[in-house]
């Protein structure tokens, strides 16, 4: 299997800017060799942008105030007029104009040539013509999320996934992270890369800045319907609530009418349908193995958003606020886990799951590659009580599983929040602090 090299975590001058390099930049680079274009899309102020400018040879801003309005006009009358410049040719924010996307299609095929453009989206455009091209082998996708541990310095990487689903062994690596200190990176986020070097209150602002342009602008914009800005705190609110659980569309909007919103379901399901389309939302799907026994495995998904700090924004929670609540933090700490294990995943082809069955046993990640190799992980905040906890729930769901069809996993993982060590279990339970986890 071919492992990607480790993040090497050097700051780069680009465009008169420092440039955070992306695990993503990879991904980018590997598409563009095979496709005439690709999309590049996550949530806004995830560095997409930002990445793309670094590989682009030109640049098409659709979002410049003093020529959107003719940009769009253009998209309409003359979609080549945009698309010209020298290869690869980056059109940001392309959403804004969605006839775009079947000229790029259309260019791509009359140059026959791979590595022609590169789209950035921050939105899933809500006038796509029904009848335009899907982009299947021209336009490659590729999905961007706000920064990991890794890529903004907060995890030494020395325990690499790749290198475990490749069958070496588990390293003794030392993690200096405290709970104080994980909490702090639970309500900043990873994620968004200008807060990387701020000070502690100004990165902390960052995420309800973030919320505040969702609930006020984004939210209404994504598609043109007005959206009441209370109404989407207060979803979000109950969403932050129910994260890194199988909360349902019932509860929270029993929840969202306990707050004072006489909404119906049909009116919940379609805010939460629009924080889908700006990529605020970003729900883990259910793992769906062959077991030995016939349990029924719990289909619905996980509750999580598309970067930790957006819960603790939503819930207007700060570091203090997390470690004075435990339980709390234990669940928006999943949050940040889940979106690492995306993050690192995907540079390995993978995706990550969840599971649970009618018993109540669960592991809260399962990292499947494309090959069909597979980890199962639970997230704890760390204690040997915790910890012996969640490796006995993976043993058990190991033994469950019919490895003559699904086959053995390739490890066991218990990932923590704080921990001295990184190391191997005597069960053969591998035992890794956030702080020590790499691609």
């Amino acid at each position: 299997m071919n492992v990607p090299m480790p993040l090497t975590m050097q700051v780069i001058a680009v465009l008169n800017r420092e440039y955070i390099p992306r695990i993503s930049d990879a991904e980018l680079h590997e598409r563009l060799e095979v496709r005439g274009a690709v999309l590049i899309e996550g949530p806004k102020w995830c560095g997409k942008t930002t990445t793309a400018e670094r590989i682009a040879r030109s640049v098409l801003y659709m979002q410049n105030p003093a020529t959107r309005s003719q940009n769009i006009r253009l998209a309409e009358i003359s979609p080549q007029t945009l698309l010209a410049g020298e290869a690869p040719r980056l059109i940001d924010e392309w959403q804004l104009a969605p006839q775009l996307w079947d000229a790029v299609r259309f260019e791509v095929d009359t140059r026959g040539s791979t590595g022609q453009f590169v789209l950035t989206g921050s939105a899933v455009p809500a006038d796509l013509p029904e009848d335009s091209h899907t982009g299947t082998g021209r336009i490659g996708r590729m999905h961007m999320r706000t920064m990991s541990s890794l890529e903004s310095g907060d995890s030494s990487g020395a325990v690499s996934l790749g290198s475990l689903f490749s069958g070496e062994p588990m390293p003794v690596a030392p993690s200096d992270k405290q709970l104080d200190d994980v909490a702090f990176l639970v309500c900043r986020g990873g994620g968004w890369p200008q807060s990387i070097g701020m000070t502690e209150r100004q990165a902390l602002r960052q995420a309800r800045d973030y919320l505040d342009e969702v609930c006020e602008s984004d939210i209404s914009r994504v598609d043109g319907v007005e959206r009441d800005a209370a109404a989407a705190r207060a979803i979000l609110r109950s969403y932050g609530r129910m994260v890194a659980s199988q909360g349902k569309i019932t509860q929270m909007l029993e929840d969202v009418r306990g707050m004072g919103f006489a909404m119906s379901e049909s009116s919940l399901r379609n805010y939460i349908a629009a924080l889908r389309k700006i990529f605020v939302l970003e729900d883990l799907s259910a793992w769906n193995p062959n077991l030995r026994s016939k349990t029924a495995i719990r289909s619905a998904p996980t509750r999580h958003f598309s970067d930790p700090s957006i819960a603790a924004a939503a819930l207007r929670l700060g570091p203090a606020d997390l470690v004075a609540d435990l339980k709390t933090f234990g669940l928006a700490f999943e949050s940040m886990c889940i979106r690492d294990l995306r993050v690192y995943s995907a540079a390995l082809d993978g995706d990550v799951y969840h599971y649970r069955d009618r018993s109540g046993l669960e592991a809260d990640a399962v990292v499947h590659l494309r090959d069909g190799k597979y980890a199962l992980v639970e997230v704890k905040l760390g204690g040997e009580t915790l910890i012996e906890e969640g490796a006995k729930s993976l043993t058990t769901l190991r033994d469950r599983v019919d490895a003559e069809r699904t086959g053995e996993p390739a490890f066991l993982m218990v990932l923590t929040a704080v921990g001295e060590y990184s190391y191997p279990r005597e069960d053969g339970v591998l035992v890794c602090p956030i702080g020590c986890l790499g691609v």
